[in-house]
């Protein structure tokens, strides 16, 4: 990669992490601060800590951040804890921004709704660019190569915990609502990270290997790669074909290898991203 290249990369990069920052200020201030509902995470602390002293929300983003920014610097990387640093600066300069407006609704269920949904795809855009808003994500990293728990189950555990305070904080209801926009911040994060339209990689063991990647290429466009293997129990060789498609390609492929041989074995595996070679979306005719 040229230098120019990659200077590029950086950033398209720092853009995009800015763009992050700035569609999670909005889910936060025009939706759940004004109505008392909190995310997870170190977000949701600072909410809560808020709240309680009424010291303005972007102090304590930056603030309560930097231990983990510390220990992400020392155990993850140098340029995860710039990226996640870059992050957690723009969103306190952008909720302090949006601070000023009101609301933009008072029916709890609608700003849970809509503002887990703003703050997840602004957060799934930072972590998919390199970056984190959330300093318990770090410690659970750490703590899952510790533990017989994993990162997932961790970060649960906290959030879990987080919430509930906010029902000590502000009330019952509001910490109900608050797991709701955490539930709904969590999935658009998914689906910002992993990506509407994932592909499907397909192996397909069967004896019309021949025969069925000549019909794949024609009647489906595909590349299909053909990986040499062997049969555990009998020894045999056989071929084994390998190709990326669509979502919505599975159902022709199916049929397609179920005309050359209805014995054949196939497997469907997601696949979030794609680089390189030679696929490209095709429309389904």
């Amino acid at each position: 990669m040229t230098k120019r290249n990659s200077n590029l990369r950086i950033l398209k990069k720092y853009i995009l992490l800015f763009i992050g920052s700035i569609i999670a200020a909005i889910g936060l201030e025009i939706f759940l601060v004004p109505n008392n509902i909190i995310d997870g995470g170190v977000v949701g602390i600072s909410i809560m800590v808020s709240h309680v002293t009424g010291l303005p929300l972007s102090l304590f983003l930056v603030v309560l951040n930097i231990p983990f920014l510390y220990l992400g610097y020392v155990q993850i990387g140098k340029t995860f804890a710039i990226s996640t640093l870059f992050s957690i600066v723009s969103l306190s300069y952008w909720v302090s921004v949006f601070h000023p407006i009101p609301g933009l609704t008072n029916d709890l269920f609608l700003a849970a709704i809509f503002g887990g949904i703003i703050v997840g795809v602004g957060v799934g855009l930072i972590i998919r660019y390199g970056g984190s808003l959330d300093g318990t994500e770090i410690v659970a990293i750490l703590l899952d190569k510790r533990t017989s728990f994993s990162v997932g189950e961790i970060i649960m555990f906290f959030n879990l915990f987080i919430l509930t305070s906010a029902g000590f904080v502000f009330s019952w209801d509001k910490a109900m609502y608050s797991l709701v926009a955490y539930f709904v911040a969590f999935k658009v994060i998914d689906t910002v990270i992993e990506g509407l339209d994932e592909s499907k990689a397909v192996m397909i063991v069967s004896d019309k290997t021949d025969e069925i990647t000549e019909t794949l290429m024609a009647r489906l466009g595909r590349g299909v790669t053909v990986l040499h293997g062997e049969g555990g129990y009998t020894k045999e060789r056989k071929d084994v074909l390998y190709c990326v498609i669509t979502r919505l390609e599975m159902a022709k492929l199916k049929s397609i290898v179920d005309e050359v041989d209805e014995n054949a074995f196939v497997t469907f595996n997601d696949v979030h991203e794609v680089m390189g070679g030679q696929f490209k979306k095709k429309a389904i005719h």
